[in-house]
Order: C-alpha cells, then sequence, then structure tokens
C-alpha cells in the first residue's frame, strides 16, 4: 500500500467525524493515557484523584447542562459536556479532599452555565473551561493547575493537537500562537533570570517554556474552539498573537496568577469585538433538487447579514442520537449578496447505507421549519486585484464558485475566470445555467459526455482529472491565482500542478 493511499485512506477516515466529535475522541485518548500514566507517578494526579474528579466534572456539568437546554428548549448535547469536562479535568487541579472537590464541582457548574449565562446570539462570548477554572481559582483552595504541561503527555498531546488542528484547518492559528507564547515565556524566563544574577542550560530553558508548558493544550484545545473564534482568518491571528504574548507572561494577582485562563478570556472578549452578529435564525423556505443527487435548501434569515461570496456557514440541525459526525455541518453559501434576504446551501445525497443522522434530520426539514447557524464563516474568497483565476471544483464543491460568479455577473463585474468542473457523472453537473449566465471557460472532468453543453464549456472527453492533466488543461496556470472547493484527497492529488500557480487557496471538505 502506497503512501498515497494511505493518506487518503486517513482523510476519509477523519472526515466522517465530525470536529466536535474528533476533539472529544482525542480528548478521551489523552485521559485514558495520563490515567495509564498516573499509576507510575509520572502525571500529577494520582488514578484515584483522577477518577473522582473526572466523576464530579461530568455529573455536575451534565445536570447544569440538561437545566440550561430545558430552559432555552433545545435537546442538550452530551457532547458538549463531556468536552467541556474533559478540558476541565487537565486544567484545574485534581484532588480527594473536600476542599478541592468543590473546586472542581464549582468549574464545572459555572463553565456549563457560562454557556447560556455568558451567551450573545447561541454564541459563547467566552471560553466555559476558562471562566470555570478561572472562577474555581479566585473561590476555592484548589482552581487551574494546568498539570497537562508536563513532558511524559507532549508527545501524545502533540500528535493528537496536531490532528484537531488539521481536521479544525487552524494550524496557523495555533502556530502563530505557540510562537508567540513561548519567545515571550523565553524572554520572560532569561528577564528573571539575569536580574536574579542566575542562568539556566538552553535545553532546560526550552524543555520549561515548550515541553512542561500548557501552550500547546491551549492551542489545540481552547483557543481554536469555533464559537469564540472571529470569522476571518486575519481576526483569528490577530486574537492569538494577543493571546500568546498574554499567555507567555503571566501577572501575578497576589498569591494566585491566572495566567493562561486570563490570557484566553481577554483573547475571547476581543474575538467576541468582531463577531458580535452573532447567530442566525433560518427559516426554511423551500427545498430543491439541482441535481438527481444534490438537494438544496433555501433560507430567509432572521436579520439582516453580510457576507463575502465563497464564505460558509456552520448549520445546527438538532436529532435524537446523533452518530459521530454530531449536529452541525459547515455549508458554503450558494446564492449572492444580492439575493439577501434569500440564503441558499445546497449539499449531496448520500446512499442510502451511508447517510448520517444529520442527513436524515435535514430530509425531514420542511419550508417554516428554523435552523439555527453560527454565523458567517470563512476566508474562501476573490482576491480584489484583477489577476487571472482558476477555479477548481469537485462535486458540491462547486458551490462557492457559484456564489461567486453569480456576484460578479450581478456587479457586472468581469474577470478572466477559467473554471474545471470535477463530477462523478454527467447528471451530477450542478447549477449548470448559472455558471452558463456567468460566461466563463470551463472545462468538464466526468467519465460519461454531458449533453446540450454551452459553447464555452469543453468536455475533456472522460479523462481523470489528474495534476499532469490539469497543467495541459490549462496551459497559463503559472499566471493563474487557483482556488480550489473539494475533498482533501483530491487536493492531494493535484499538489504538483497546483504548485505552480501563482497563489493557491484551498476550501477542502471530507464529506458528511
Amino acid at each position: 500500500m502506497t503512501l498515497t493511499t494511505l493518506h487518503r485512506r486517513g482523510l476519509r477516515l477523519i472526515g466522517r467525524l465530525s470536529m466536535y466529535r474528533l476533539v472529544l475522541l482525542a480528548l478521551a485518548l489523552l485521559a485514558v493515557i495520563a490515567f495509564a500514566l498516573s499509576f507510575a507517578g509520572l502525571v500529577l494526579p494520582t488514578p484515584s484523584e483522577l477518577l473522582a474528579t473526572a466523576a464530579v466534572l461530568v455529573v455536575v456539568g451534565a445536570a447544569v447542562d440538561v437545566i440550561g437546554h430545558r430552559v432555552i428548549r433545545r435537546p442538550w448535547r452530551p457532547e458538549s459536556t463531556l468536552i467541556t469536562s474533559a478540558i476541565l479535568l487537565f486544567v484545574i487541579r485534581p484532588g480527594l479532599d473536600a476542599s478541592v472537590l468543590v473546586g472542581v464541582a464549582i468549574a464545572a457548574a459555572v463553565a456549563a452555565a457560562s454557556k447560556y449565562l455568558l451567551a450573545w446570539r447561541g454564541r459563547h462570548i467566552l471560553n466555559p473551561a476558562a471562566v470555570g477554572a478561572t472562577v474555581a481559582t479566585l473561590s476555592t483552595p484548589g482552581g487551574s493547575a494546568w498539570w497537562v504541561g508536563t513532558p511524559v503527555l507532549f508527545a501524545p498531546l502533540l500528535v493528537l493537537g496536531l490532528l484537531v488542528l488539521w481536521r479544525t484547518e487552524k494550524l496557523r492559528v495555533a502556530g502563530l500562537f505557540l510562537v508567540v507564547a513561548i519567545v515571550v515565556a523565553g524572554v520572560r524566563t532569561v528577564t528573571q533570570l539575569v536580574v536574579a544574577g542566575l542562568s539556566l542550560p538552553l535545553e532546560t530553558l526550552v524543555a520549561a517554556v515548550v515541553v512542561q508548558s500548557p501552550f500547546l493544550f491551549l492551542a489545540a484545545f481552547m483557543l481554536t474552539e469555533p464559537l469564540t473564534l472571529p470569522p476571518r482568518r486575519w481576526q483569528q491571528l490577530m486574537v492569538a498573537a494577543v493571546v500568546g504574548v498574554l499567555a507567555g507572561w503571566p501577572i501575578p494577582l497576589g498569591a494566585i496568577t491566572l495566567g493562561q485562563e486570563r490570557a484566553l478570556l481577554i483573547g475571547n472578549l476581543l474575538a467576541f469585538a468582531f463577531a458580535m452578529r452573532g447567530t442566525l435564525r433560518l427559516t426554511l423556505v423551500r427545498r430543491g433538487q439541482p441535481t438527481p443527487a444534490i438537494r438544496e435548501l433555501t433560507f430567509t434569515a432572521d436579520r439582516a447579514i453580510r457576507f463575502t461570496p465563497g464564505q460558509y456557514l456552520e448549520l445546527e440541525a438538532p436529532h435524537p442520537r446523533p452518530d459521530a459526525r454530531g449536529t452541525r455541518r459547515e455549508f458554503s453559501i450558494v446564492s449572492a449578496p444580492a439575493d439577501l434576504p434569500t440564503v441558499r446551501i445546497a449539499y449531496r445525497e448520500s446512499r442510502a447505507a451511508a447517510v448520517s443522522t444529520y442527513k436524515r434530520a435535514l430530509a425531514v426539514a420542511r419550508p417554516g421549519d428554523v435552523l439555527v447557524a453560527t454565523g458567517v464563516w470563512g476566508d474562501f474568497a476573490l482576491p480584489r486585484s484583477p489577476q487571472p483565476l482558476l477555479l477548481v471544483a469537485a462535486g458540491i464543491g462547486v458551490t462557492p464558485f457559484v456564489s461567486q460568479l453569480r456576484d460578479l455577473r450581478l456587479r457586472g463585474e468581469r474577470r478572466d475566470v477559467v473554471l474545471v468542473y470535477v463530477a462523478g457523472s454527467a447528471a451530477d453537473l450542478a447549477y449548470r445555467d448559472e455558471i452558463e449566465e456567468a460566461d466563463v471557460p470551463t472545462l468538464v472532468f466526468t467519465p460519461d459526455a454531458p449533453e446540450g453543453l454551452p459553447r464555452h464549456w469543453t468536455w475533456a472527453g472522460g479523462e481523470r482529472l489528474t495534476a499532469d492533466g490539469l497543467a495541459r488543461a490549462v496551459p497559463d496556470l503559472a499566471s493563474r491565482r487557483a482556488h480550489v472547493s473539494g475533498p482533501r484527497a483530491l487536493i492531494a492529488d493535484l499538489a504538483p500542478a497546483l504548485r505552480t500557480a501563482r497563489s493557491l487557496r484551498t476550501d477542502a471538505f471530507a464529506g458528511y
């Protein structure tokens, strides 16, 4: 089996999990590893302390969450409770003493309650675990300890953290935070040593600010929480830099130091300032079927929204007993800003045996039903500069380009655009009419010949799209800015050709 084949299988496997379920599984595995290490005394808590602390976190957190969901009349999502509990397990001080467990209970209760009390239009203002840890630190002898920053947990944390960040596409955000936090922490440590007239070997300094710090855990499981991040990448990078500075240089507050919690909470407030538009309530107006396998949903928004063509909505469809992929999905917006207040999204209907519980929930949604979206997100927008563009769409990945091409046409803007459209069959070519109206050269890669192609469309003769085929089909690729929307495996296959483009931006997905 080749490395490429293994890579593709790994992409498909991870793609079957929602990012929330992947985070939960990663935290659960990390907890199991920590529990095993505790028997050898390699981590701070003992096995009994870990078990007692975890039990209190889950029981108290679940109780408050159940009450909160009943008040707001929405189904309880145990996944959210377990993720918050798992994060707190590594952040607060475990123990068996009554005073310590009281602090654990306070942390769990406050963290859960903050999801409802410190929220704006369904969006968390502050990271729940950071709020819980902060209140516990200020009110009890226990409080935060961040014992996850220990050498024996660094390797598994690095692997699991990278997996989560790769799946959530937040490697750049986390990377910037880590660089800033590590540099600032290093400067702080060196400064303190110089003032005290001491010195420290370089390897010891590196271990202290990298291996023995909580920065990696904070980056992978807390800083990049979707509901406390701003919508645009430059905003996320700014928040990451601010949190990195504050986390790297904790400020003492009397007998305690609210280092990581304080840093994250301040970053959350900055992110909230960028994203005050919050959640959207979308009323389903009608259902459509652009192709036999694709379903389109048309909504009206409950209030004025702004979006850039190419951005997406994260849509929640609560339903009983969700599968491993959870109750939320991301959908590129198909419509253009000029279509507001109407908003269109589309998705591919899976084979009956592979239908997720989420898609089953969408399938039974009827006109008049209201669904909630967390807001408008993403940076998959066309550049403002007039350079030539190459758009590569695979299957349902054509949706952001439909929005962009429609927006260009409605605004009367002409761009040098070439569209490469890959589909499993000619019948799967969705939104042909809207793309035809955009009047851009379109290269079609399907195994069978489409009928009635417009004059500026060209069928590749049944050829499968490869890197070499893309280079031949678009000979001026090096002069174009490439935008690709499709499965990660396809993007990996096309990488040799795409690297020759003037720039590359991807909108990868793995299916749901």
